[in-house]
């Protein structure tokens, strides 16, 4: 919301839609004796009016309710629905007896409204700017009051679209961190979910729709929700992947839309985690106080490529103090500085590093590993991401017997 122009910074333009001269050269008097900051335009009829407002910038209008081509209220009606109407300050003129329709009019729209007769050029000078001062701060409670309606449904929204982990094993943690690219979306083409299922297992999914907008993000939680109702079922990664292709050729809405994925699926006894990559960046595992990349020889291609593509296992040893840190590609391919040097995936290992390194104590307040992360790559490119960002860490809570 931009900061408005103080009124004693500028010249206030001021439309005087009035038919009588007397009454006119009253107003005229009064404003050049008492308001020299205001310039005043006079008009006779209400086209005059509409076309003034239309074509050039108007602060406040001085209308009286009597005109040739319109009476009473509908002046004010027909003034209001005009373009650039919104960012213009109304005040009636009315005569000795229509304090009745002055109220009238402030309920249809007007800032305030004056008794002709009873006007000086101070009281009038004064009308003016309140007018104005009024609008503005209308306009500002509205724009308030939107906002706060836009973050309550961004909130409902929040909670119908971002998962619910299903996680139940109390020696593991859990963590994730999502922001959208757009700074008015909620939700971006980036996706993530984590299940349990009866047998112990852990599986985790992340994943990135190209593109931005809501399409990418309908289809990014169609892919969620598909790959949450497939594991909950029993079926094998490599049927949920080419199940989920399917799913993103039936929902995208152009061709060449592709979607990369990553799965890890830990063990009941958590020894060993077995991963596919389809195009997506490879996990990373922190272990003994270092981070190195997951192997990727086994990686294949993102879905919507190859509609015969397939994707192999790969399986991880994890130590007994594993943990995973599963991100997408907006965390690392934010520019390093002013030149088109990216983050990447070794960049990312450094900081993961650098973090672990400082803090030993890191893992009783994981969250702040993901917070920092985000904050030192903004900090490294210098701005707001404009990539969505998704960053997970899950992580076993106890040590067992080597």
């Amino acid at each position: 919301m931009s900061e408005p122009v103080r009124l004693d910074e500028r010249d206030i333009r001021v439309l005087l839609v009035e038919d009588d001269d007397g009454d006119a050269f009253l107003v005229e008097e009064h404003l050049s004796l008492h308001g020299s900051q205001i310039r005043l335009n006079r008009v006779r009829t209400l086209a005059e009016a509409e076309r003034e407002i239309r074509g050039r910038r108007v602060d406040c209008v001085l209308l009286d309710l009597q005109l040739p081509d319109a009476t009473g209220l509908d002046g004010l009606r027909r003034l209001r629905e005009v373009r650039n109407a919104a960012s213009v300050a109304f005040i009636v003129l009315t005569g000795h007896d229509d304090h009745q329709q002055g109220v009238a009019a402030v309920a249809t729209g007007a800032q305030d409204y004056l008794i002709k007769g009873d006007v000086d050029g101070r009281l009038l000078g004064r009308a003016i700017r309140y007018a104005i001062e009024r609008l503005r701060a209308e306009e500002t409670q509205r724009q308030l009051d939107e906002e706060r309606l836009r973050g309550e449904e961004n909130a409902r929204l929040e909670r119908g679209l971002l998962p619910s982990p299903l996680l139940r094993d109390p020696h593991t943690t859990f963590v994730a961190r999502y922001r959208a690219g757009g700074a008015t979306m909620l939700v971006g083409g980036d996706f993530y979910d984590a299940v349990q299922t009866e047998d112990g297992t852990m599986h985790v999914v992340i994943g990135d729709v190209c593109g931005h907008g809501p399409d990418e993000a309908a289809v990014g939680v169609c892919l969620r929700i598909a790959w949450r109702a497939l594991v909950l079922s029993g079926q094998p990664t490599e049927v949920i992947l080419r199940t989920l292709q399917q799913v993103l050729l039936a929902e995208r809405l152009r061709r060449g839309v592709f979607a990369t994925i990553a799965t890890i699926s830990v063990s009941p006894d958590q020894q060993t985690a077995t991963m596919h990559l389809a195009g997506h960046p490879e996990p990373l595992l922190i272990s003994g106080g270092r981070a190195v990349a997951v192997p990727r020889d086994e990686a294949g291609m993102p879905l919507g490529i190859d509609p015969l593509a397939s994707w192999h296992p790969m399986t991880v040893d994890l130590p007994p103090d594993w943990a995973l840190v599963l991100y997408t590609d907006g965390l690392i391919e934010g520019r390093v500085g002013e030149g088109p040097e990216r983050l990447g995936v070794e960049g990312l290992h450094e900081l993961i590093q650098s973090q672990i390194g400082q803090d030993p104590r890191w893992r009783s307040a994981p969250h702040a590993l993901l917070d920092h992360l985000i904050e030192r790559t903004e900090a490294m490119h210098g701005q707001r991401l404009t990539d969505d960002v998704a960053v997970l860490l899950l992580m076993s809570n106890y040590r067992r017997p080597r």
